[in-house]
């Protein structure tokens, strides 16, 4: 499937609705746009909120700055 869209003269773009479907992305999610050597690759990362990141806490890890990071990239802490 290949979507394309415009960029307005504000420099922004709209996400196609089958994509933000497809990724369930919305408000507050965050588009991380990452040069490679043939383009650029494209991920979303989602709104991190207080019920994610509940119970997801296990180990000894205690320095909040370093868990917030992990949280917000999805990974398990």
């Amino acid at each position: 499937m290949m979507t394309e869209t415009k960029i307005s003269k504000g420099f922004q773009t709209v996400v196609p609705a089958e994509i933000r479907k497809k990724f369930k992305v919305g408000p507050g999610d965050v588009l991380e746009w990452i040069p490679t050597e043939n383009g650029v690759e494209l991920k979303f990362r989602k709104k991190v909120i207080i019920e994610d990141i509940l119970g997801m806490v296990e180990g000894p890890e205690t320095d909040a700055v370093k868990l917030k990071k992990k949280a917000q990239r999805g990974e398990k802490i």
